[in-house]
């Protein structure tokens, strides 16, 4: 197996890191806090972010290339320089925008939501509607040039802090329940929108239910065809995907459970010494770096413009069980601490890498989230099986 990018990218891989040398310094490490929006900017103008964006929304408008993508990613990586902006708004919903949007939405919402300006959230889940999404009942009625909206969505993700909101809303209720959906964007700021917060089991409110009664939103903000937005979703979700089965997040995750295991204690004696928690990280490695070459394998093809097949189906559910393995394990290390209230997050802390017994805990609820956020669990292994290997759908007894 050659893993090596070759001549060609190595150059690149010079390059990335000879920038990143003489624009970025790690604050951890420089003791500064630096202008993070004006490295972005200057990274995007270089051609290093952004790249599959217009340059006239913001982006860099690079040619695609995905081994140079990976190459830039690896790099900044490297020197924890900051990359894209994270949120829904930029790895779900801009993306979904350029496929699918009309220019004048393309011009009135991807440049501040690249910029991070905009925020969004996502309007999809609601009471009785989950893994059966295609089941909900919001509704969108037009009157004049406007969209009215009457109904709730559920398990909303920083509804409370967003901007706008990219949903699934009801427009033909006399069609089939898949054919009669329409993907609108909704201005969070107006009259006839309640945000109730969650109070999550960790104690955050991350998640939120939205009510809407006569909000409303102009007609032409619908992203793809009235009525098909279930097609519009899937795209949506395809972006959602892949970002949280993202092989990097594996590797990172395996990493700081080993610095946790190196820096924490059993009656004197390290965990990492322990026979029982090395088999246990030993495993855990197995499956991320299956996953890792995994990534590897679908990059290579995309690069040589082949089909990668099933695997681009499995990327999602083997990351959230990397999760639930890590997880496991790290309650292993914590032993009875983790059975207390976590403390709020926080950016350091702990010897080794590790960030203490709240991060751990935190990072354990999430993991059962992740299990239901991008299509659940079962769904995926329903999906896998159904779509990936051809056998017949099962038969509900």
């Amino acid at each position: 197996m050659d893993l090596s990018f070759g001549p060609e990218y190595e150059e690149v891989r010079k390059e990335v890191a000879a920038f990143l040398r003489e624009n970025w310094s790690d604050p951890l490490q420089a003791g500064m806090k630096p202008d993070i929006s004006a490295f972005r900017r200057l990274a995007t103008e270089q051609g290093y972010l952004y790249r599959r964006f217009p340059r006239r929304y913001g982006g860099s408008e690079q040619p695609a290339d995905v081994l140079k993508a990976r190459v830039i990613s690896e790099e900044f990586r490297r020197a924890r320089a900051p990359g894209e902006m994270t949120g829904v708004g930029v790895a779900m919903l801009a993306p979904t925008l350029v496929e699918l949007g009309t220019e004048e939405l393309k011009q009135r919402f991807l440049p501040k939501t690249l910029s991070g300006d905009y925020r969004w959230c996502q309007g999809y889940s609601e009471p009785g509607s989950g893994s059966d999404l295609a089941s909900l009942r919001t509704k969108g009625v037009v009157e004049g040039d406007e969209w009215v909206i009457n109904g709730q969505k559920i398990w909303t993700s920083h509804a409370q802090h967003a901007d706008f909101m990219f949903a699934l809303i009801r427009t033909e209720p006399d069609a089939p329940k898949h054919q009669g959906i329409s993907y609108l964007l909704i201005d969070m700021h107006q009259p006839g929108i309640d945000v109730r917060p969650l109070r999550q089991m960790n104690g955050g409110s991350e998640f939120n239910e939205v009510f809407f009664t006569d909000a409303r939103t102009p007609k032409d903000w619908i992203i793809g065809e009235r009525g098909q937005g279930w097609k519009t979703s899937r795209t949506t979700l395809k972006h959602e995907r892949d970002s949280i089965g993202s092989a990097d997040v594996a590797v990172d995750l395996l990493n700081k459970l080993i610095a946790t295991a190196q820096s924490t204690y059993v009656e004197g004696r390290r965990n990492i010494e322990r026979d029982d928690v090395r088999q246990l990280l030993a495993a855990l490695e197995g499956y991320v770096l299956a996953q890792k070459y995994s990534a590897y394998r679908t990059l290579s093809m995309n690069a040589a413009g082949q089909d990668p097949g099933l695997i681009t189906l499995i990327g999602k559910l083997a990351g959230t069980e990397i999760g639930h393995m890590a997880s496991r394990i790290a309650y292993e290390l914590m032993g009875d601490e983790a059975l207390t209230m976590p403390a709020p997050p926080r950016r350091a802390g702990g010897k080794g890498g590790d960030r203490g017994t709240s991060k751990w805990v935190y990072q354990t609820m999430g993991s059962l989230g992740v299990a239901i956020a991008g299509g659940t669990s079962n769904i995926q292994r329903n999906v896998i099986a159904e779509r990936g290997l051809g056998l017949p759908r099962s038969e509900t007894l």
